[in-house]
């Protein structure tokens, strides 16, 4: 899934590991979300945008997401 997180990220002048330690997760787990290589669960996604001052929707692309 894509995501702003990297965008917003650079924006706000914070590393990986800020970012990380801001919403309760490993670096790691903020560079698999960059690389598109891990969807955030619902909760990391709220913290991201609720950190960020955003919704959800502003943060990560839903438009490849099937319908169901």
């Amino acid at each position: 899934m894509k995501t702003r997180i990297q965008e917003l990220r650079k924006q706000h002048k914070l590393s990986q590991e800020e970012l990380a330690l801001a919403v309760g997760v490993t670096r790691q787990t903020i560079t698999s979300l960059e690389c598109e290589k891990y969807t955030a669960s619902l909760v990391l996604a709220y913290k991201i945008a609720k950190h960020f001052g955003l919704t959800i929707e502003e943060v990560f692309d839903f438009s490849e997401v099937e319908e169901l």
